[in-house]
């Protein structure tokens, strides 16, 4: 029969063989990307024209590395940008290289390489997200086993690819084998981790009559399970459909940027080629209007827009790194102060992700200790996570255990062994164990939200454990500060089953809680939000929470226990897995986002005033070139107050995590 929630937590398994450990998937290197290369070569080369300029060393010296960082940084984007000119489109990058080319054409070459070696940059870090998500992506396929045993009719067996797996056929999983394939338990019973598809702390035991999934960990028993998807239509496989749909999709304000992009560079082409042949046509000297031409081109270059948006979001995301937060890029940062609702994980991301004895229920005149003592001499030879929560709860009081003989565990049922001279069994709650006071406590327990764990000395109740996966110390403060940040509680999306859910959630202070989900259902679920108008800042740490991760508006993981795929998806990484760091990495970017406004008023005026003198009046090249220069310098400045450690403190939504020491 199905196994009961109850049951589903089960117990204790001997040493099962060692299971078939996947690779690790390949991580592109950094410098395998051209683009990284090139990037890092015109940075190397602008520094040391720097140097070389600033020390006053040779100008030869300076000159042919300033043209390194030109060529080495601004060949990709010039082709890209003639690419789009053939298009009939015009690119923003082949804008940045012409407007390099003219400040190094007046005398302004350190301008035009400082934009170079931006840009470049910029398109390194963009290639290198793009290949690390595409290995992890590659990584998830190897979960599932390339081949499976199945069953022929006349009783023997086979192994076959696991693509050629038909709906309807029977395979056999092994003790420490991998899941061939999604289907339905017909025979067997054992206990499988599936937490890289449901996100569950503990192994799930299967009977018959249970579903069980591709990819997932089989333990000591054996199982025959009839197939019951095509592999394409796997959980797995759906999992990294998801992830590819989701990536590939665009945001509206980046297509909103593209817009603003095109119009900007199209309208700054023709007003520089009007302002150079108007005054030709009209009879001006040469000199004067490539002059006055060069001039418009060094004023009106984005060179302070980009600084505007830039040192604010890198100088956030360097304090944020500094804190244990890690934020891929800029465009990430500024995202996240958009958000304004958000869904949580539940284990690895409220809650440690391991199970701890948190109440013990003594019967028949025995005391907590000696309960707990009996118990964790029987689990001493277990394997099993809740066995291993019990020896580490006995050691923790410092409780001497008795020597244990004759141990013997049963998959879906528990263990027993010789303890004092009696026969102790402890496992999970069934008409057998659960007699007398003992179905109160396990009552009580279960409906706490609890693992009820009963331990039975000679066949007769002693005692009942109650086992949960324990909070984060900053679970509570994380959830009230993100509540405080977008003015709506967040919600709790878990694969863990709803009364350990409801139980957390009372905890932690939700009241949304949405227990007992797959991938695709957390995916849904994120999507609703984002349907409802909502910016969806999803957090969670686990392989089945990255098609939710890819679709938000921005996503985060916990780094210390996040799956690879979770890590790569995710926008930001909380590397030391501390939940109070996410609102106050979103405060942060709100913060850096009003700096950003502040330093795009700064740029946009100087620019307006400079371009207003250019065209009206005759506005001296060295004025032109100090106050574009002098623009570009208050805004960096500007951002460069988001470094300070006061900048993260005042970050902190006090009103819900309290001071800072505490």
């Amino acid at each position: 029969m199905p196994a009961t929630p109850a049951s589903s937590a089960l117990l204790t398994r001997p040493p099962a063989p060692a299971a078939p450990v996947p690779p690790r998937p390949r991580r592109t290197r950094v410098s395998a990307l051209p683009e990284a290369r090139w990037a890092a070569a015109a940075t190397a080369a602008f520094l040391a024209a720097l140097g070389v300029h600033l020390l006053d060393g040779p100008g030869w010296v300076a000159a042919a590395l300033y043209a390194t960082a030109y060529l080495a940084g601004g060949w990709e984007p010039a082709l890209a940008g003639l690419a789009a000119l053939r298009a009939r489109t015009l690119d923003v990058d082949l804008l940045m290289v012409v407007a390099a080319l003219g400040a190094a054409a007046i005398g302004e070459v350190v301008d035009g390489a400082l934009l170079i070696v931006i840009f470049a940059t910029s398109g390194a870090l963009e290639a290198l997200a793009t290949a690390r998500t595409a290995d992890s992506v590659r990584g998830l396929l190897d979960l599932a086993p390339a081949t499976a045993t199945r069953l022929r009719e006349d009783g023997g067996e086979e192994s076959v690819p696991t693509a050629e797996l038909a709906v309807g056929d029977v395979v056999l999983i092994r003790p420490g084998e991998r899941v061939g394939a999604d289907g339905t338990v017909l025979d067997g019973a054992s206990e499988v981790d599936q937490s890289t598809v449901t996100g569950e702390p503990l192994p799930a035991a299967k009977a018959v009559g249970d579903e069980v999934y591709a990819g997932t960990l089989n333990g000591s028993g054996a199982l025959r399970v009839r197939v019951g998807r095509d592999a394409a239509d796997t959980v797995i496989a759906r999992i990294v459909a998801l992830v590819a749909e989701a990536s590939g999709t665009r945001a509206p304000t980046q297509l909103f940027v593209e817009r603003i992009e095109q119009r900007y560079a199209a309208g700054l082409v023709a007003a520089t080629l009007l302002l150079f042949a108007v005054p030709l046509v009209l009879g001006a000297e040469l000199d004067g209007a490539l002059l006055r031409a060069m001039t418009f081109m060094i004023v009106a270059s984005p060179c302070a827009v980009v600084l505007a948006t830039m040192p604010p979001l890198l100088c956030a995301i360097a304090n944020a790194g500094r804190h244990g937060v890690l934020v891929k890029s800029a465009v990430v940062m500024e995202r996240l102060g958009q958000v304004d609702a958000v869904a949580l994980d539940k284990t690895g991301t409220l809650t440690e992700g391991t199970p701890e004895v948190t109440e013990l229920r003594p019967l028949d005149g025995v005391t907590e200790e000696q309960l707990l003592a009996l118990a964790a001499a029987a689990e001493h030879a277990s394997e099993h996570p809740l066995g291993r929560a019990v020896v580490a709860a006995a050691r923790g009081r410092g409780l001497p255990l008795p020597a244990a003989e004759g141990f013997t565990a049963t998959p879906g049922v528990g263990v027993r062994a010789l303890v004092g001279g009696s026969v102790v069994a402890v496992g999970a709650p069934g008409p057998h164990r659960s007699r007398g006071p003992a179905v109160a406590a396990v009552t009580e327990l279960e409906e706490a939200g609890r693992t009820a764990v009963v331990v039975l000395r000679d066949g007769e109740p002693v005692g009942v454990l109650g086992l949960a996966d324990r909070p984060r110390t900053q679970a509570a403060a994380a959830v009230r500060g993100l509540a405080a940040l977008t003015g709506r509680p967040p919600v709790l999306l878990t694969g863990d089953n709803p009364r350990a859910a409801e139980r957390l959630a009372r905890e932690v202070g939700l009241t949304d809680v949405r227990g007992g989900l797959l991938p695709h259902d957390k995916l849904a679920a994120v999507r609703d939000l984002a349907t409802g108008g909502h910016r969806v800042l999803m957090v969670g740490d686990g392989v089945n929470d990255a098609p939710a991760l890819a679709a938000a508006h921005s996503g985060v993981a916990m780094g210390r226990v996040g799956a690879d795929l979770a890590l790569e998806t995710a926008d930001v990484v909380v590397v030391r897995d501390e939940p109070a760091a996410v609102p106050a990495v979103v405060a942060l970017s709100r913060r850096a986002r009003r700096l950003v406004v502040q330093n795009l008023v700064i740029a946009g005026a100087c620019i307006a005033v400079l371009v207003v003198w250019d065209l009206a009046g005759t506005l001296p090249l060295p004025l032109g070139v100090a106050g574009h220069e002098g623009s570009t310098v208050i805004v960096g400045l500007n951002g460069l107050r988001l470094l300070r450690e006061r900048a993260w403190r005042r970050a902190l939504p006090h009103e819900a995590l309290g001071r800072e020491e505490s």
